[in-house]
């Protein structure tokens, strides 16, 4: 098994196999004391002298090193190859499956590069499903093997991810505290801002948007873009931009929103993102939608455009849902509230075993849809449905705008009593 020999070992056992004394292995570079030395364990030789014995011996380096042949690290490779290629192909469940197979080889042990790969693919693949919790215990594993000093861009990206399934899941608290401490630890190095840095800030700030924490989102936005505008790279200005349109989305400010998303969709066109590119479409579409409901019917080309790019990519289960919400809300503008009740109801069915602000986002428009097609009673259960995750996510500005649409549904259901109870409830989101 690979992993039970030493690197002198493997030496000793290919050296008598080939049925060298250690005189002649060493010959003419090396002394045999030398030999002896390594061996033995008490010497481990530089690179370059692994090169010269793996040489002498007919093997590789890798072999050496590891003691797992290249025959088996190249079919690992040529399975995790698949597996990625499957997944930027949008079959993240055939995905998982060979990630999986990679990280059942016990010879991953030997191999952390690979294995990190392996184990970073398969949380994608994960979350790409809908697995949320499983994809954060896979990211909390990648996290283990990672330093923000020597791999500062592997340990943002990973921590993004961490961070952004965590929101997916529900937990805001827990989503900002991850990317802060991970964000923190990057900082204290003293180095230069980077592309993933804004990335990762930028996930910190969607928290903190969803939480209703306008006045810190705002903050952060600003000294997000101003280091994004330092490193001057596209990708860093289209994160910051884009977050910055939905913080300028919470203060309700639908213009701003969709002139900052504007120039972060025209950034990411300098990019190959193909995970990201239908997201920004999808937002792009929604702001314009609340900028300007007269164009709810280009709104909802774009919307159909960035699910078809999202279903023939790596999309998550999540971002599919929220294109489809939006949908929905384009077609309540458009006045036809049966195909959006259907889109909503498509979202809370693919949604159903996931907590967060996406399933509450669409039980709040399957609900708005209900109503508009006279149904009041099961308009209020989804409303409801909506409520409940978001007071366990502490989402309290959309758990406010949820509690008040409620109450005016309430009201017009002629009950007095539960609309009051609404108001209240929508009150003490907002901490008056």
């Amino acid at each position: 098994m690979p992993g039970q020999e030493s690197l002198g070992e493997r030496v000793r056992n290919l050296r008598l196999r080939k049925q060298l004394s250690q005189a002649q292995l060493a010959w003419p570079e090396l002394s045999d004391s030398y030999v002896s030395l390594i061996e033995s364990g008490k010497r481990s030789p530089a690179p370059s002298m692994v090169a010269l014995l793996a040489r002498k011996l007919g093997c590789s380096e890798s072999y050496l090193l590891t003691g797992v042949t290249e025959e088996t690290i190249s079919g690992l490779r040529e399975t995790l190859g698949y597996a990625q290629i499957a997944l930027q192909n949008g079959a993240a469940a055939e995905a998982r499956i060979r990630f999986s197979e990679v990280l059942a080889d016990p010879a991953l042990a030997d191999l952390p590069a690979l294995a990190h790969d392996a184990r970073w693919g398969h949380a994608l693949a994960l979350e790409a499903t809908g697995a949320l919790e499983e994809a954060i215990t896979d990211l909390e594993l990648a996290a283990e093997t990672l330093s923000p000093l020597s791999e500062p861009e592997r340990w943002a990206e990973v921590h993004t991810a961490l961070s952004r399934c965590h929101r997916e899941r529900g937990d805001l608290a827990l989503s900002i505290q991850v990317g802060e401490d991970a964000l923190e630890r990057l900082t204290a190095a003293g180095g230069p801002w980077t592309d993933t840095m804004v990335m990762l800030g930028s996930t910190i700030l969607a928290g903190y948007e969803m939480r209703g924490d306008l006045a810190y989102a705002r903050q952060l936005a600003e000294i997000l873009i101003e280091r994004a505008e330092a490193i001057g790279s596209p990708r860093a200005l289209m994160a910051a931009y884009w977050n910055a349109a939905w913080v300028a989305d919470l203060r309700s400010d639908a213009q701003e929103a969709l002139k900052l998303s504007e120039r972060a969709i025209a950034l990411l066109g300098e990019e190959n993102d193909p995970r990201n590119l239908p997201r920004l479409r999808m937002a792009y579409a929604y702001f314009m939608l609340r900028a300007h409901p007269e164009q709810a019917e280009h709104a909802r080309e774009l919307l159909d455009q960035a699910e078809g790019e999202m279903v023939s990519g790596s999309a998550s289960t999540v971002d599919i849902a929220w294109c489809l919400m939006y949908q929905a809300r384009a077609e309540i503008v458009l006045g036809r509230p049966i195909e959006a009740a259907a889109l909503a109801r498509r979202a809370t069915d693919m949604l159903t075993d996931t907590a967060g602000m996406a399933i509450a986002e669409a039980y709040t428009v399957l609900g708005d849809a209900q109503v508009r097609l006279g149904l009041r009673e099961e308009g209020v259960a989804a409303f409801s449905q909506a409520v409940e995750y978001l007071e366990k996510m502490e989402a309290h500005r959309p758990a406010a705008r949820a509690w008040f649409d409620l109450a005016e549904l309430l009201g017009a259901a002629g009950q007095a009593d539960g609309q009051k109870a609404a108001f209240q409830r929508a009150l003490a989101c907002m901490g008056l």
